[in-house]
């Protein structure tokens, strides 16, 4: 692959920008990070005094962390549609979690039918795809097994991973309910490789398809999913962690787990001559899981309110992260609001590449890498899961029917307080205290900004 040669202008509105050669070979790589149930200050570059996350705060150490960022939503299938469409989940059809995996009787994917994300929808794979890049999904995908939804009708050249929500590491079974189920497919075919730990699959997957494609830019969908339970971290940082207490010990250990991994894969680019030539994108999909199967906790919300399944902050503002070494700024932090939509426009505008859709939530965040004093693309944001939602305009956030999934330090929601809940974050960012009451045109005006098809 050339050399690739990277310079900052200042574009007609003055905002910074990109100017890079048309070449296809001149483009950058792309890797998405997507993690899974990981807490929001949930690795050392977070703040986090009890974790050992040397990969993670390399991205930081050679990004830009931003410290808000929200996911679209506090549940799994609808934070992975809107990452890959640039729409929020509603918009891209896609507001509640995917079905199940397929059954045991099923040996191809090609012959199933079931909902999913819809074949309309254009996603970053089909983006890159169009542009000349070779494109891969590894890991869960979780929008859908049937006719449509599967990840190569949706712009990948290559898949592999499970088709659901978790997996167990070792055998590929769903465990969700009704017989055991294993769930793990290449390119639509049933994979049978138990007694193999799926991240050692997922990083071996991934080097074979760097390799075999060193000739083109790359798109690589890297959907991991940990901490996601069931918990099954390495021997030895259980022994590690085995003074922390529970269920935090076992959490951490999947956490640094997953670390590991991240390191083999970030090694591999450096002995390959790549990383300079790949931009890495970090994000968790939502907040950490208080489920029973997640032992009712381990994962930290720091600060925030909530977790999994909750529209306040615990549940949505997340660890994000950009890296591209030697051409985006290194070791900064910021501040600026910003969102999983974001990351269509923004990587479209860093590889020179022509955005598909004009009907996306998601806006460049090009502006707010290169400049610490670039204000937020977004005015209004809006976030809706089940019967809950929530709308946020600059430091002002209302949510309606809430839900305190993470209820870990006696603060039940009072009656009242579980219809309407205003809280301004500059002033109250563990959202405590509701104004609600003394705030009543606050709650009106913003009832306006609410979600298309909210309650």
């Amino acid at each position: 692959m050339a050399l690739l040669f990277c310079v900052v202008v200042i574009g007609a509105a003055g905002r910074p920008a990109l100017a890079l050669p048309a070449a296809e070979k001149a483009r950058p790589n792309i890797i998405i990070l997507l993690t899974d149930d990981q807490g929001s200050v949930d690795a050392a570059c977070y703040g986090s005094r009890d974790l050992v996350t040397p990969g993670m705060d390399s991205l930081a150490a050679h990004g830009v962390r931003f410290t808000q960022f929200y996911s679209a939503a506090p549940v799994c299938s609808p934070s992975r549609a809107a990452l890959l469409t640039g729409r929020y989940p509603w918009l891209a059809g896609m507001p509640n979690n995917a079905p199940s995996p397929p059954s045991e009787a099923d040996d191809q994917l090609e012959t199933l039918t079931g909902d999913g994300l819809p074949a309309k929808e254009i996603t970053l794979a089909d983006m890159f795809r169009a542009a000349g890049y070779a494109t891969a999904h590894i890991g869960k995908w979780h929008l859908g097994s049937g006719a449509g939804h599967r990840p190569l009708d949706h712009g990948f050249d290559y898949s592999f991973g499970f088709m659901g929500g978790c997996i167990d590491n070792y055998s590929h079974f769903s465990y969700w309910g009704g017989p055991n189920r294993e769930d793990l497919w290449e390119n639509n075919r049933r994979a049978r490789m138990p007694g193999r730990f799926f991240p050692d699959l997922m990083v071996e997957k991934a080097e074979s398809f760097i390799s075999s494609h060193r000739d083109r830019p790359f798109f690589m969908y890297f959907a991991m999913n940990m901490p996601h339970y069931p918990y099954q971290g390495d021997a030895r940082w259980l022994d590690y962690y085995s003074k922390l207490g529970y269920p935090r010990n076992l959490y951490a250990a999947f956490i640094s787990t997953l670390d590991d991994h991240l390191r083999e894969l970030f090694k591999y680019l450096d002995e390959s001559g790549l990383r300079d030539k790949t931009i890495i994108v970090f994000q968790s999909d939502n907040g950490h899981s208080v489920e029973e199967r997640a032992h009712y906790g381990g994962g930290s919300s720091g600060p925030y309110r909530g977790a999994k399944f909750s529209v306040f902050e615990g549940g949505i503002r997340l660890p994000a992260m950009i890296s591209w070494p030697g051409h985006l700024p290194e070791g900064v932090v910021r501040t600026q609001i910003a969102h999983g939509c974001d990351w269509m426009p923004t990587l479209a505008e860093l590889c020179g590449v022509p955005l598909p859709n004009a009907h996306l939530t998601g806006r460049s965040l090009a502006p707010v890498i290169f400049s610490a004093d670039a204000p937020s693309p977004h005015d209004v944001l809006q976030w809706m899961s089940g019967k809950q939602w929530a709308v946020r305009e600059g430091p002002w956030k209302l949510l309606h029917n809430p839900n305190d999934t993470a209820d870990d330090a006696g603060h039940k929601l009072a009656p009242a307080d579980q219809t309407w809940f205003l809280v301004n974050t500059d002033n109250d960012i563990g959202e405590r205290t509701n104004l609600a009451r003394l705030h009543p045109d606050m709650v009106e005006r913003m009832r306006k900004l609410a979600p298309t098809g909210a309650n």
